[in-house]
């Protein structure tokens, strides 16, 4: 399907520079431009592809200063990289979507399944279980007894969500995601570790998504909860009894361990991890392998391990890195301070 550059424009609030009949079908990085694609500039670091880029539209912010004539038609807009992501989200809704029943799944005569809802070739639907309307579970996806899920959710292959977990609308779990497995709950005992029992369920609200091999483990009692409007990428961990708020995002290899608040409208970096039982406070902002082992006071920067804010972590590393010559002239020091003891004759 193809639009014109008129039509994008009108679309997300742009102005064209340029023949408002360019018709484009794709999208491209400007880097990678092709004929009937559509590129988009939003880092000045890429400003010098923007004069070459065989793609037939580029978007640019309002305030990007031409210096030499370009040959694609322009759209200027507020903010390039939000005016994408909303031309990309009108592309993929306009994909036709999955429908039906695969002959291959099972599901139980006591699942409640809602209207438009594809469920792909050995899916299992359990027992109590209600699926909510337009909701896809693609092939192996694996839905215990008495879950609830939404409205207009999708399950990718190989997800297991287990027994009792309820889910709301407009979730997405991506493949190999493991929902409500049982958290790490042992206690020691003279013959080695006795388990104990988690019967608590996972709670995830409205518009959260979770990537691949993603984990999050039921409660023991009670409810682990992922809060609305949440994105966790890949690999996340989130034990027992944790509680994520809205609108916070994780990269990958995060790590939760029991019973952890997370406030809402955070910002965590990759293979950054958190002790049990901690408040973190809302709009906190965690770095890259931060290690958070402590309460937080909400809208600072925390960064290193054990987390610090980021100008006390740099004087730290500052003085880090001088402790092998500290260290030296120290010994020397002291050799100086034993010859100085020693009796004269």
């Amino acid at each position: 399907m193809e639009f014109t550059a008129k039509q994008i424009a009108e679309l997300i609030g742009g102005k064209v520079e340029g023949n408002e009949q360019t018709a484009v079908h794709t999208f491209a990085k400007i880097e990678e431009g092709a004929e009937g694609a559509i590129s988009f500039l939003s880092n000045p670091k890429y400003t010098h592809y923007l004069y070459d880029t065989l793609s037939s539209i580029v978007l640019i912010n309002e305030d990007v200063e031409l210096e030499k004539p370009v040959k694609a038609t322009l759209i200027r807009v507020k903010n390039a990289y939000e005016s994408v992501a909303k031309l990309l989200q009108v592309y993929e809704s306009m994909k036709p979507k999955k429908t039906g029943i695969d002959p291959l799944a099972f599901i139980s005569p006591k699942a409640t399944i809602g209207k438009n809802v594809y469920i792909g070739a050995f899916a299992y639907v359990g027992d109590g279980t209600v699926i909510g309307d337009n909701t896809q579970l693609y092939p192996h996806a694996v839905i215990g007894d008495n879950v609830q899920l939404g409205t207009d959710c999708i399950i990718y292959p190989n997800v297991s969500i287990y027994q009792g977990c309820r889910l709301g609308s407009r979730v997405t779990i991506h493949s190999g995601s493991v929902i409500g497995a049982d958290g790490f709950g042992f206690a020691p005992n003279q013959e080695g570790y006795e388990k104990i029992p988690q019967i608590g369920i996972v709670v995830i609200e409205d518009d959260v998504e979770i990537g691949a091999n993603t984990c999050i483990d039921r409660s023991t009692m009670g409810q682990t909860v992922i809060h609305k409007g949440v994105k966790l990428d890949n690999l996340v961990q989130v034990a027992h009894n944790c509680e994520v708020g809205e609108n916070t995002v994780m990269s990958a290899q995060v790590g939760l361990a029991g019973s952890t608040k997370i406030g809402a409208w955070c910002m965590v970096g990759g293979q950054a991890g958190f002790a049990g039982h901690i408040s973190v406070a809302d709009k906190t902002f965690v770095g890259a392998q931060c290690g958070v082992i402590s309460n937080t006071k909400g809208n600072e920067q925390l960064i290193g391990s054990p987390a610090m804010e980021p100008k006390a972590f740099f004087k730290s590393m500052a003085v880090f890195r001088k402790l092998p010559d500290m260290y030296r002239e120290l010994n020397e020091l002291k050799k100086e301070l034993a010859e100085l003891k020693r009796p004269t004759a």
